[in-house]
């Protein structure tokens, strides 16, 4: 019925910055300022991924190298003593790498990011080998859709399929769906909502319907 939703490769970035698993501490700093990203996968093999490294992984070893923790700080903060030691990527990486497939959709993705608490994801094959990388800001692309785009999916994909021979206006202003008019069954009216709202590129979705009376009803029939 309807030409969304769009799935991860539809917006994920294919050219990635990658390291391998025995990369040293300052070339995965040197990369990731040179790259200006913020985090990248650990591969191994022939593309596989098998973590994540990220600036957050990096800064332990700045912050706590001047420290002197007691014994209850030491219990509390572990993970982040053990990275203030580590060399590699392998040591320093977060493992596993929270990952999506390209077929995802962007809704999937978006939750995933949310329960993990990351900000991009690499998008791997059934073989955890890299295709891609999807970041908060590439799931936000559907936003940029045009009033115009948004405005003809919702009479393809709502109005023509769910109200055909109703009497309906549809309006989009800054991604805000006005659907208007008459309806006969207006028990239709969150059902129209909810596929609205389901186009990718929707901020909102208004109603401003009426039902058409029986005398009305029957001269329309």
């Amino acid at each position: 019925m309807s030409e969304t939703p769009h799935i991860v490769s539809d917006v994920m970035t294919r050219t990635v910055v990658a390291v391998g698993r025995d990369a040293l501490f300052k070339e995965l700093v040197q990369t990731l300022s040179q790259w200006r990203v913020s985090a990248m996968p650990v591969l191994e093999g022939e593309g596989r991924v098998i973590g994540v490294v990220s600036e957050a992984d990096l800064l332990p070893k700045e912050e706590l190298r001047d420290s002197d923790p007691d014994r209850l700080e030491q219990l509390r903060r572990l993970p982040d003593l053990a990275k203030a030691g580590a060399l590699t990527a392998e040591e320093l990486m977060s493992s596993p790498a929270v990952t999506v497939h390209p077929d995802a959709t962007l809704a999937e993705a978006a939750r995933i990011m949310a329960v993990r608490g990351v900000k991009r994801l690499p998008v791997v094959d059934a073989e955890a080998k890299l295709q891609g990388i999807v970041s908060r800001g590439d799931l936000l692309k559907v936003f940029l859709r045009s009033d115009l785009d948004i405005e003809e999916e919702v009479r393809r994909t709502v109005v023509s399929y769910l109200l055909p021979g109703n009497s309906v206006h549809v309006q989009v202003r800054e991604g805000v769906v006005t659907l208007s008019g008459q309806l006969r069954d207006t028990s239709l009216i969150p059902v129209a909502a909810r596929l609205a709202r389901a186009v990718e590129g929707v901020v909102d979705v208004e109603c401003h319907f009426r039902g058409v009376g029986p005398e009305e009803s029957e001269r329309t029939a």
